[in-house]
């Protein structure tokens, strides 16, 4: 049982690491994108990539908890809300261009990005701050 807990929490960690990785790539991406309809096409590939390592971590969470018989702390507790609000800020994230961005307009990118480098550094943020404090 103590192999199957560190086992997964080894594939936790470098999921959370690989997480951390693709909101840089996609910060970057965002920073460096000219156009719209290109960055909605690359993004249409790394969506999956990230939406996959989330329910990862989610999935080696869940079976971490089991592992140690179910039981709550305010980490669980902490790391629960943080995948729940991570999934909403996807979710806002995307909904934005496919929705809320008119594509035809001139300055659409210009409006997006504002938008997006907020969502994208709440993520940063928050996973930075959940991965220092399970650290420590």
């Amino acid at each position: 049982m103590e192999a199957l807990y560190t086992t997964g929490l080894e594939i936790h960690f470098v999921g959370v690491v690989v997480l951390l990785a693709v909101v840089m790539f996609n910060i970057i991406m965002l920073a460096l994108s000219h156009q719209i309809i290109r960055y909605a096409k690359r993004l249409r590939i790394v969506m999956p990539v990230s939406s996959s390592l989330i329910i990862i971590i989610i999935f080696t969470g869940i079976v971490m908890m089991a592992a140690k018989h179910l039981t709550f702390s305010l980490a669980n507790i902490a790391m629960i809300l943080l995948s729940i609000i991570f999934i909403i800020l996807e979710i806002k994230r995307y909904k934005i261009l496919k929705y809320e961005t008119d594509i035809r307009q001139k300055g659409a990118l210009i409006e997006y990005k504002r938008k997006a480098f907020r969502y994208l550094g709440i993520e940063m943020l928050l996973l930075i701050v959940m991965s220092i404090w399970m650290v420590l």
